[in-house]
């Protein structure tokens, strides 16, 4: 049933049986939400509830038994964690210190773009090599050993953690889990990735104790974490596995969505290039006095914002939102939901809803022209970051990443499809894991502007 594109054949389902279903996946007992009006019961009505991780495979073995912030179970480690992932680790100013970082990035992706010029070049591949670069540095701070091949982990793990796998279906099975081989798989890449960060730790502990304490703007985020090794005022501490989940989370959680988020805005504006003219036209009207795209005017790219927010609502990056569990019975919409059910909250079909989004389908950014829609949580209708205590931590992060990236992009290069191809030729067909991205890769031809 649930087959290679779940989002959609949960979204059909619910057009049949309605936006509250109940399905039993082999021993679990699921209910998928596929309404704005519910998924504001779930994650505001009865948020404390629903504030639950069930146990899954994949982040039990990747996330050191789950003690990340995405699948950490709710109570007071969670409450920690996400203390400190909201006031020091991902917070504005965090965000804002890592501004060279981007720019060094975007710097040697035009560099690559312009040494291509007037020749086809596979864009998404640029995008995602960019996107990790910026956690990585971000991160880990100057180039380590095993960089790359952690990247390479990452991006295989995401295939493996779709939550649709026998073992998170059949959890009491243990025989079912080797059959499938999805454990064994984890468990390699698992040691693989611990082996990586380790080491970079124990770099850095090194470091720390020979240096001068960093001033803020240098530090990066293992320097970050490393301070709360010792307890705080309240006794709270991390250990060097809980160090480690985190990362996992920032580059699990942040290098692909992002990635993919811009690779969709630059399919969908290639094949509506009005769009893509008026988005590029805003971005040169800009920067063209300062001959380069700067952080600090990005607020004035209003169309951009609006291109951005469009390509969220057809294609959130987590088509369907982290599963939650319902921690205690409690009643929804008329129906009771017992405790330990797992709940799947379809963001993909929730943007896509006729009813409350003229011409659904359509990629039409002006439509939230004069709109007060944000990314908060505030609106039930748009939740590309889910909404509630279980909203997205990293969405300064992201956002920032996506604007920049994409104004630089329209700002130094006009872009054509190779010979022979249309703009509706653009294959949109989609790819499902960690995030919903595009299957095949996006080739296109660079063509440097000049002011």
């Amino acid at each position: 049933m649930v087959g290679s594109l779940p989002h959609r054949a949960l979204r059909n389902l619910a057009t049949k049986y309605g936006p509250l279903m109940h399905l039993q996946f082999g021993e679990v007992s699921t209910i998928v939400v596929s309404s704005p009006e519910l998924a504001k019961e779930v994650m505001k009505t009865h948020d404390v509830t629903f504030a639950y991780r069930p146990e899954l495979l994949a982040p039990k073995i990747l996330t050191y038994n789950c003690t990340d912030i995405a699948f950490s179970p709710y109570g007071e480690y969670w409450r920690q964690l996400r203390k400190i992932c909201t006031l020091e680790l991902l917070s504005a100013k965090r965000v804002h210190s890592f501004r060279w970082i981007r720019e060094e990035e975007a710097s040697k992706l035009t560099e690559q773009m312009v040494s291509s010029a007037g020749s086809p070049v596979n864009l998404t591949q640029h995008l995602f090599s960019m996107t990790y670069s910026i956690i990585s540095r971000a991160a880990f701070g100057q180039k380590c050993s095993g960089q790359e091949r952690f990247m390479e982990v990452i991006q295989e793990t995401s295939v493996l953690a779709r939550g649709f796998d026998i073992s998170d279906i059949f959890p009491s099975c243990a025989f079912l889990h080797s059959i499938s081989g999805t454990r064994r798989k984890l468990e390699r890449l698992h040691l693989e990735s611990d082996n990586i960060i380790e080491n970079i730790i124990t770099e850095h502990r090194e470091a720390q104790g020979k240096m001068t304490p960093k001033g803020e703007a240098s530090e990066d985020l293992i320097d970050v974490l490393l301070k709360f090794e010792k307890c705080d005022d309240q006794g709270f501490s991390l250990s060097t596995s809980n160090i480690k989940a985190v990362i996992f989370d920032v580059f699990s959680g942040g290098g692909e969505t992002s990635a993919t988020t811009v690779d969709w805005a630059m399919a969908e504006m290639i094949k509506k290039p009005r769009i893509l003219e008026k988005a590029q036209a805003e971005v040169r009207r800009v920067f063209d006095r300062q001959g380069e795209v700067q952080e600090d005017c990005l607020t004035e790219l209003k169309y951009l914002k609006l291109v951005i927010k469009e390509v969220l609502r057809l294609h959130p990056a987590l088509a369907l939102l982290l599963p939650r569990e319902c921690g205690e019975q409690c009643e929804i919409n008329g129906f009771e939901i017992p405790k330990k059910t797992r709940v799947i909250i379809n963001a993909w079909a929730i943007g896509r809803d006729p009813e409350y989004w003229d011409e659904p389908e359509i990629f039409d950014p002006e439509r939230f022209l004069n709109s007060l829609i944000d990314y908060k949580g505030n609106n039930y209708e748009y939740i590309p970051f889910g909404m509630g205590r279980r909203i997205c931590p990293g969405i300064n992060f992201g956002l920032t990443t996506v604007e920049y990236l994409l104004a630089m992009l329209l700002y130094h290069f006009d872009w054509k499809l190779p010979s022979g191809f249309k703009n509706e030729d653009v294959d949109m067909t989609e790819l499902f894991g960690v995030s919903v991205r595009r299957k095949h890769d996006l080739y296109l031809i660079p063509l440097p502007y000049h002011p």
